[in-house]
């Protein structure tokens, strides 16, 4: 019997454009999008990695007022084969124009609503894009 691994404890983000489309990343090496964010380093609050994170890949800055937690989502890791990925998600807004920086290799806006027209991470197509739908549709989008 084999003992499942730790969960990779992570914070996520989705930033709209308000037009229907979402924000998502692909890191150097992979094959699938995920949602912008990564790993709390040790000391930090959810949204003080999710700001770090933000920057730090995309140059732009998290306003923390603005955010909305969409809840906490698991599964499969595609970027560390055999684990699974735990995330703290939030709706947010960003101020900036996301761009390429650190660890990603490619950004895309993709459609809220499926076809989403790129090869999503299940964290996101399965859990994560659903939930913003509701919170999105909620608000009036």
């Amino acid at each position: 019997m084999t003992l499942a691994a730790a969960a990779i404890q992570i914070v996520a983000a989705v930033i709209d454009d308000g037009r229907g489309h979402v924000l998502v990343v692909r890191k150097h090496g992979a094959t699938h999008f995920i949602q912008p964010g990564g790993k709390p380093e040790p000391g930090e609050g959810p949204l003080q990695a999710l700001a770090r994170e933000l920057g730090e890949e995309l140059g732009v800055v998290l306003r923390t007022d603005s955010a909305v937690a969409l809840g906490s989502f698991s599964d499969r890791a595609v970027n560390e084969p055999g684990h699974r990925v735990q995330a703290q998600v939030w709706w947010v807004q960003a101020e900036g124009i996301p761009q390429v920086q650190a660890e990603i290799a490619e950004l895309a806006w993709v459609p809220l609503q499926p076809p989403h027209g790129r090869v999503l991470a299940p964290l996101s197509e399965r859990h994560i894009l659903p939930a913003a739908r509701r919170v999105i549709g909620l608000a009036g989008r």
